[in-house]
């Protein structure tokens, strides 16, 4: 699907510093300090338009939150209503994933969430997952000890390729999984696609890896 863009997009993150963090390497190392606190900080890679984000940070004011977003179009969006709702831990970073463990230095984050990425269905595309093998050693140097990585899609093929991906890792190890149907717990937050999807009837994947230990 087309991305479609937003007009003053760009202006209008920059003119908000105060959310959207524009030179993330700076912060590395730092970010408890930029909170202004010790809290865990939990990590949303690809945060869309914000919506699990903004939930879980009322939910959880006592965890930090940041959302990192590839596409100004998208994270402006989210922008909006955090400037509307202002929380004190929630920040955004419009940058590339790849880029990750730039931005954060070792045992700095304490849980990863990859909602609903993109699945890159050509097999000369799988570089761009969001779980590809290239992508793994990165959060698991950002992680802590005790860190985990969750992911949801409603694409099969995509979790396939995910949990294949992981059992391959010396990173990471497959902890909880539920096909086509979900987690249901106490604190349980939807994103905009797994609301949309399960309006539709449409299953919905979801996979927990925790840290290997024996790596660190």
């Amino acid at each position: 699907m087309r991305l479609r863009k937003v007009k003053h997009a760009g202006e209008t993150i920059r003119n908000n510093p105060k959310y959207v963090i524009a030179y993330p390497e700076s912060k590395k190392g730092l970010w408890n300090k930029t909170f202004g606190n010790n809290n865990p900080i939990s990590l949303e890679i690809g945060c869309g338009k914000g919506l699990f984000l903004m939930e879980m940070a009322r939910k959880n004011p006592d965890v930090s939150l940041i959302g990192i977003e590839k596409f100004d179009s998208v994270l402006v969006r989210a922008l909006e209503k955090l400037i509307i709702d202002p929380l004190p831990n929630l920040l955004f970073v419009l940058a590339d994933a790849a880029d990750v463990d730039l931005f954060f230095d070792s045992d700095e984050i304490k849980h990863i969430y990859i909602n609903f990425p993109d699945p890159w269905p050509k097999t000369r595309k799988a570089k761009y997952r969001l779980t590809n093998e290239a992508f793994l050693p990165k959060y698991r140097q950002i992680l802590s000890e005790n860190g985990k990585v969750y992911l949801r899609t409603d694409n099969f093929p995509m979790f396939e390729y995910s949990m294949m991906s992981i059992n391959r890792s010396d990173d990471f190890s497959i902890t909880d999984i539920a096909l086509g149907k979900g987690i249901e717990s106490d604190g349980y937050v939807e994103t905009e696609f797994e609301i949309k999807y399960r309006k539709m009837g449409l299953p919905i994947f979801y996979l927990e890896a925790s840290v290997e230990r024996s790596r660190k």
